[in-house]
């Protein structure tokens, strides 16, 4: 049995979306062209503004293109940290296990009564289609969110072991 006072953390690495990839093609293709052009037909001012947007806008694309989420639970709270190009760490969200409704495999029967009711959806998972068996699991928090995410066997059984009514490992 995990004690209150337990610390587990799970790290997932999220796929990039086809939209990021492509942005970022996109972003870099213009760049070098951009900063090309200005050698190739004479020193241009606007060239070389656009090659600095574009290198700008490729570094904010690329940072988003490789997203990790890190999950954490530490006395009875869950925290979730996004980690973008493996180096720099944001904090999206702090969930109080108090507050959970309900956990459980996302495919889980536990989960049917919550089905028809409006929540804000929140993924932070690692988003690819139809893995089997799927390991995403479902929390509703305090009747406003549904998160969906990735834990580690660990993950659940410490969150399990303070609130065994309301999580489920099926």
């Amino acid at each position: 049995m995990v004690s209150d006072n337990s610390y587990v953390e799970c790290l997932v690495s999220s796929k990039a979306s086809p939209l990021m990839i492509v942005l970022k093609g996109i972003t870099l293709t213009l760049t070098v062209l951009f900063f090309f052009s200005t050698f190739f037909l004479g020193t241009n001012i606007f060239g070389l503004i656009f090659a600095i947007a574009s290198g700008a806008a490729y570094y904010f694309v690329s940072l988003n293109a490789s997203i990790e989420f890190e999950y954490q639970y530490c006395d009875r709270e869950i925290t979730i940290d996004k980690v973008m190009n493996k180096s720099r760490r944001k904090n999206v969200a702090k969930y109080d296990v108090g507050k959970i409704e309900a956990m459980a495999p996302s495919r889980s029967f536990h989960l049917d009564e919550f089905k028809n009711r409006t929540y804000k959806n929140l993924d932070f998972s690692a988003r690819e289609k139809n893995p089997q068996p799927d390991p995403t699991y479902t929390f509703y928090y305090d009747g406003k969110e549904k998160i969906v995410f990735e834990p580690s066997k660990e993950f659940v059984e410490a969150v399990k072991s303070v609130a065994p009514r309301k999580v489920f490992m099926d």
